[in-house]
């Protein structure tokens, strides 16, 4: 069962905790400019991977955790940080000769602790992690890759610039969005999203043009909430429209989410009668409405209208397409159909066609 602490020193007792005597720590640049910098004595630094992180990018993490003889991790950083702490985790009992892919998943027994500096993808309470393999995303899940501790700081959310604050929360609003109408949700998840996007209606416009630090206290439980929801129910048909936007636009991934999520939803409205949720159309009609209310208004559609005019109030850019034709069959073909399984409502190749035409503007 995972921890959640509050507050930068409890990472420290967690350390004591778990007996680490020569931890791994994994961050990011941003860790530089933390006021936790000081308070950790890492024994080994991991910093050598991109924003997307590679396969190959693990491969160095493993090689130095062994190297080292570590025996703890902690994750400083964002959901990318803290996806490849995971898999250092996952693989590094693993057999190094062979590709980890492709090698059956156990529990390395390695402690994870996880601090999030960014209020976006839960990832410090979930058991997936996504990194790319040959250019493709991979999805890895496990459970035991869950971190052990979760340390929540919303002192470190302070210092991140606007557009990535902008993004990061538009994850954490989608995912408690889709966590509710997955066909996988129970009512844990359920009560999960609630909580999530109730935490990011009251306090988004705070957390943005105020910067104040109950805001920020109030955005990052969201998130976390939202971590914890998806991790029940796992993402439907928004994320799995987002990932090629965000390679051929370079769209971070919060914001490809939420140019996709308003389209999604408005075509579920107008066609409930494909609703493949076995609990039935009746169900769905039902979420639908109970996501307005959670959205501050007092219909399905009026709450998608809202998730719109918070799109329009902070300003987020549409892609600049190159050719247009040739990219709408690209993400058309590229969406994962196993993913569109949580969705409750049926999406064929031509109605992703017709959703990113919608997505996509017409001009530059």
């Amino acid at each position: 069962m995972q921890k959640i602490l509050n507050g930068y020193c409890s990472i420290e007792a967690a350390l004591r905790e778990v007996g680490a005597k020569k931890f791994m720590l994994v961050c990011d640049s941003s860790y530089a400019f933390l006021p936790i910098k000081d308070l950790l004595n890492p024994a080994v630094v991991f910093d050598q991977f991109t924003p997307n992180p590679l396969y190959e990018d693990v491969c160095k993490g493993v090689g130095m955790f062994n190297a080292n003889g570590c025996d703890a991790l902690v994750a400083v950083g964002g959901g990318s940080t803290i996806d490849v702490a995971k898999c250092i985790k996952l693989y590094c009992r693993m057999d190094p000769s062979r590709n980890y892919l492709e090698q059956e998943c156990f529990d390395s027994g390695i402690p994870l602790i996880a601090v999030p500096t960014t209020a976006g993808t839960g990832s410090e309470s979930t058991h997936y992690a996504v990194i790319y393999y040959e250019g493709k995303k991979q999805s890895v899940a496990h459970a035991s890759i869950v971190p052990d501790y979760a340390v929540l700081e919303p002192m470190l959310l302070k210092t991140l610039p606007l557009y990535q604050k902008k993004c990061t929360m538009l994850d954490a609003l989608c995912q408690g969005i889709e966590s509710l109408w997955s066909v996988n949700s129970t009512e844990e998840s359920m009560l999960y999203g609630k909580i999530a996007i109730q935490g990011i209606m009251d306090y988004w416009h705070e957390y943005i043009e105020q910067n104040t630090d109950e805001a920020a206290r109030g955005i990052m439980s969201a998130a976390n909430y939202a971590g914890r929801a998806i991790n029940i129910t796992q993402t439907t048909a928004p994320h799995a429209m987002s990932y090629k936007l965000t390679s051929i636009y370079g769209l971070p991934h919060g914001h490809a989410v939420a140019l996709c999520l308003p389209e999604v939803w408005m075509y579920m409205l107008e066609h409930p009668d494909q609703c493949i949720d076995p609990r039935g159309r009746e169900h769905l009609e039902f979420v639908f409405e109970w996501l307005g209310r959670l959205m501050n208004c007092d219909s399905a559609y009026k709450g998608l209208m809202m998730f719109r005019a918070i799109m329009f109030s902070l300003d987020m850019p549409l892609p600049k397409c190159h050719d247009r034709a040739a990219e709408l069959e690209v993400l058309t073909s590229s969406v994962n159909p196993v993913r569109l399984k949580n969705n409750p409502v049926a999406l064929s190749e031509d109605t992703l066609r017709y959703l990113y035409n919608r997505i996509l503007p017409c001009e530059n």
